[in-house]
């Protein structure tokens, strides 16, 4: 095989892993899964490596390129980009697709639209139908979410100076569309606190499903299981284990 071949096998196998039909253009039907991914499908600025169709309509495409492309892959965005303009002959009332992906058969890289100063991101795989079926359905981007969480404010005094300069920054941060960010704070300082003050404003304001709390021995995450589920946030009357779930994975 070429290295273009081995490329696409790889992908249609990630594809295939999470939850699309794939088809060829000969043979495009978008009814007949949830998701169908069609093999170079026309647009009017010429045939679009993979067209991903979501409940009948393109909401994605996906930019192939060959293993030896991948440390340089972030250069073909711009490509995907002009597919994501292109006229499409399903889309409904002019409509632009949103999601876009450059992969080889080892790196997948992951863009939406939607979002503010859209750039791609690394991701594990392909995001299933679903996922991208209930995106397509919000009004809004985890990412442009970020932008407008409500300045912190210690109404209770519940918090050190530190704690709350910690928070402060670690969302402005992601305002600036920077989410890969380290607090750093000395023993003692209520780091775990800190935390899940972040977290549970991330939950309430940002409408993120789920946030993993990772720590590096058994006892620490005992421990950090216990101030989760007496943690009472500073706006609230509830626990935050009566607002949302906790699960300690074993």
């Amino acid at each position: 095989m070429t290295p273009e071949q081995k490329a696409r096998l790889g992908i249609d196998k990630k594809l295939t892993a999470s939850g699309w039909l794939l088809q060829d253009k000969n043979e495009f039907n978008p009814a007949a899964a949830p998701g169908v991914a069609v093999r170079e499908f026309t647009t009017d600025t010429g045939p679009v490596d993979y067209l991903l169709f979501v409940e009948r309509k393109p909401v994605g495409i996906v930019e192939a390129k060959k293993a030896e492309e991948g440390q340089n892959i972030t250069t073909h965005e711009s490509q995907s980009r002009r597919y994501t303009q292109s006229g499409i002959k399903w889309a409904v009332n002019g409509q632009k697709i949103r999601f876009a992906y450059e992969a080889t058969d080892v790196i997948t890289r992951f863009t939406d639209y939607n979002d503010e100063k859209a750039r791609s991101r690394q991701v594990y795989s392909f995001h299933r139908p679903e996922t991208l079926a209930e995106w397509q359905k919000k009004e809004n981007t985890i990412r442009n979410l970020m932008k407008v969480i409500p300045i912190f404010e210690d109404k209770k005094k519940n918090f050190r100076d530190c704690q709350v300069k910690a928070i402060h920054g670690l969302e402005k941060s992601f305002a600036e569309n920077r989410p890969r960010s380290l607090i750093q704070m000395a023993t003692g300082a209520g780091k775990t606190y800190t935390a899940i003050t972040a977290i549970y404003r991330l939950l309430k304001y940002v409408k993120v499903k789920r946030v993993l709390f990772l720590v590096d021995t058994k006892n620490l995450g005992t421990q950090a299981e216990s101030e989760f589920i007496g943690y009472l946030p500073n706006d609230e009357t509830r626990l935050f284990s009566e607002l949302y779930q906790i699960n300690r994975l074993n």
